[in-house]
């Protein structure tokens, strides 16, 4: 059966960090479903519009995998989700991969509670909303059990492998790192 992934999507999502992850899972055989937070139709930060697959509201099932971007003002739109943050606290206690990138770990996982006692990552600056009970780290992508956070844009491609390699497998994310000719 194959792995499942949900990307949230909300207005203002940073494009690059939002669709690679699509792009890379989808690669890897992960069936990925894109939800709007709000709408079905969703203006990225720079003005592209994503028709996504359903709401988040009407999502039923509980993924193996939440993947959630950064941007301005998408990482804080999604963070004033009361739902949303509902939801990562249920995917974080059956064990499931949440992954965010950029602001995303500072703004929306941070508030969750669930890097407490973590080592984490996000976009440079955005590290004062961690709590102190969060390891910060200046890597690139961070992996500290099944929650993986990433810095930005320039380090989509590797925090997408990253999911693969814990959703599939080691060999799956080295296969895609070859012919996708990412640097390791």
């Amino acid at each position: 059966m194959a792995k499942t992934a949900i990307v949230i999507l909300a207005e203002g999502f940073e494009e690059v960090e939002a669709l690679a992850p699509v792009d890379v899972l989808r690669r890897a055989g992960v069936r990925v479903m894109i939800a709007g937070l709000t709408d079905k139709i969703v203006t990225s930060s720079r003005g592209i519009k994503v028709q996504t697959d359903i709401l988040f509201k009407d999502s039923q099932e509980l993924p193996d995998a939440l993947i959630l971007h950064g941007g301005v003002p998408g990482a804080e739109n999604l963070s004033q989700s009361p739902d949303l943050a509902d939801f990562i606290k249920k995917m974080n206690k059956a064990g499931k991969i949440v992954a965010a990138i950029c602001a995303a770990p500072a703004v929306v996982l941070a508030p969750t509670g669930i890097l407490d006692g973590k080592t984490a990552t996000c976009y440079p600056g955005c590290e004062s909303n961690f709590s102190k009970a969060t390891v910060h780290s200046k890597d690139r992508v961070v992996a500290d059990g099944p929650i993986i956070t990433s810095q930005g844009p320039g380090t989509a491609l590797e925090f997408s492998l990253e999911i693969v390699r814990q959703l599939v497998s080691e060999d799956m994310a080295r296969n895609l790192r070859e012919k996708m000719l990412i640097k390791a």
